[in-house]
């Protein structure tokens, strides 16, 4: 048994980074927490199985020794389309010249290369545009069959070994999953990963085939990369249980100046929905070299803060870069100044999504407007599936959402979500037990002090999954404790971080709960 003192963040915008050779060790992954990382992201584009289950262990060694749970999300590689080889290296194009894509294995030239994926081919017609080497080349199609492609190049010179390639106006006949995707999945899945960001999504069916594979054992996050999903955005995001805005790739085949305004149709449809939302993709860039940002890049993080997206997303900076502990700690002092900027909490009010006719919605809704009314602390919600406390988060409170669970698995999905803290405690028995424990546990982990007041929302029947119909308003009570337990939070940990049994549950403010 492990104890810990509590960690609160001092902001509703969580921070996901990427683990990588630049922070990979034990030290580095306990740095980047201290900093501010609330999601870590293992990259299966690079790394073995070996290193992301180490990464895996060290994570939950870390959840053990600091007593808060910690949200692990693999995101899958994809399919990666890319072309042959060269037979002499790199080759010198020029616009208006003919080059040929075929299937043919043979080494490249100035007037053809080979290109590995028939599906491409398939789904060709003349006047269609390649993009090769994130749009450095753009290639026309002029003629096109099952296994070749005549083309006309349009823009670009050069062109070298295995450059990737996309198609923007084009629906590809492709899973997102590869062989390698399903391999890694069912690694991931075993290794008892919250989250699975899947990759290539071009259609609703490619989230349920995910969802099919993943059969409830982690939440699904979907990556809007491709300007086909944006087509399907509302039905992609009511399939998915989160979605990330991955605007590099977005931004190869969309027209940079269409990027911004996606970005927020995104962020704004995941917000109505109730679905966590991540901004991602080149927001610190300069820091993989540099040790402080542009100026650009810190009012581009702060951009996604004040369209109200869940979480923002270092991918490098932190996975591969010189100064991942800079880029954390600039991304959570961005994120905190813009949330006491009164611009930020008049943005936030004026984009609340318009309630369900459910009572649950209703009760959440009056939550947010009853703690700001009374200068609440914090909401508390009790949560089994985890629904209550997204339906607190979809209202963007000013103040913390205290989430209660006795479920493993929603503790540390919940992470993710705007404002959350998240805390695994035993189940309520009755009312008054609801009441005793939230206060005592706000109290403990810093979230309200003696005489402040809480806003808590939870279901009768306790335990049955989305039946939020009470609101409550308690006083917090500085908690009287046996001597050496005041102020204390001791929380009991999994010995088995992938072992989502009840039997190995680690109960948060066990001591102050059942004080």
């Amino acid at each position: 048994m492990t104890t810990g003192s509590p960690i609160r963040r001092y902001r509703q915008t969580k921070v996901v980074a990427t683990l990588g050779p630049s922070s990979s060790s034990p030290e580095m992954i306990r740095a980047l927490f201290d900093a501010g990382v609330d999601v870590f992201r293992l990259n299966f584009s690079h790394g073995s199985h070996e290193d992301h289950g180490e990464r895996v262990r060290a994570l939950r060694a870390l959840e053990r020794a600091t007593g808060r749970p910690i949200a692990i999300m693999a995101d899958l590689q994809g399919p990666k389309l890319r072309l042959g080889k060269f037979a002499n290296g790199p080759v010198e194009l020029k616009a208006g010249q003919r080059f040929r894509l075929d299937l043919s294995t043979e080494p490249g030239d100035e007037s053809r290369v080979g290109m590995p994926h028939p599906e491409i081919f398939a789904a060709l017609m003349p006047e269609t545009d390649l993009l090769l080497d994130d749009g450095k080349v753009r290639l026309r199609v002029v003629d096109c069959g099952p296994d070749f492609a005549e083309t006309v190049v349009v823009s670009g010179t050069r062109l070298s070994d295995r450059k990737g390639v996309n198609v923007p106006d084009v629906v590809l006949p492709l899973s997102p999953l590869t062989a390698k995707d399903r391999a890694d999945l069912a690694f991931a899945l075993d290794q008892g990963v919250d989250w699975v960001a899947l990759s290539f999504v071009q259609r609703p069916e490619d989230v349920a085939e995910a969802r099919k594979l993943i059969d409830g054992r982690a939440a699904l996050l979907s990556k809007m990369e491709k300007p086909q999903a944006i087509q399907h955005l509302e039905r992609i995001v009511e399939l998915s249980d989160g979605v990330m805005v991955a605007r590099g790739d977005l931004g190869v085949e969309l027209p940079p100046e269409d990027v911004p305004t996606i970005q927020k149709r995104i962020v704004r449809e995941a917000r109505r929905a109730g679905k966590p939302v991540i901004v991602a993709t080149q927001m610190l860039e300069s820091m993989i070299s540099a040790p402080a940002p542009t100026r650009a890049e810190a009012s581009d993080v702060a951009t996604a803060i004040f369209d109200g997206a869940d979480a923002v997303m270092l991918s490098a900076e932190t996975a591969s870069g010189a100064y991942p502990i800079e880029a954390v700690s600039i991304m959570d002092r961005i994120a905190r100044r813009v949330e006491h900027d009164p611009l930020y909490r008049t943005m936030m009010d004026a984009q609340h999504p318009d309630p369900q006719e459910t009572a649950a919605d209703a009760i959440t809704a009056a939550a947010r407007q009853v703690a700001h009314t009374i200068h609440a602390a914090a909401i508390v919600t009790y949560t089994t599936s985890g629904s209550t406390t997204l339906r607190a988060a979809r209202e963007r409170p000013e103040v913390p959402i205290l989430c209660l669970t006795a479920t493993v698995a929603a503790s540390r999905r919940l992470v993710l979500a705007y404002g959350v803290h998240s805390v695994l405690t035993e189940d309520i028995q009755n009312f008054s037990d609801m009441v005793h424990k939230a206060t005592r546990i706000a109290y403990a982990h810093g979230l309200a002090e003696d005489g402040q007041r809480l806003v808590i929302t939870a279901g009768v029947p306790f335990g049955m999954p989305g039946s939020t119909n009470i609101l409550r308003i308690a006083w917090v009570e500085r908690p009287s404790l046996p001597a050496g337990q005041q102020d204390r939070t001791a929380q009991e940990q999994p010995q088995s971080p992938a072992d989502l049994q009840q039997a190995d549950l680690f109960h948060a403010d066990a001591a102050l709960a059942d004080a």
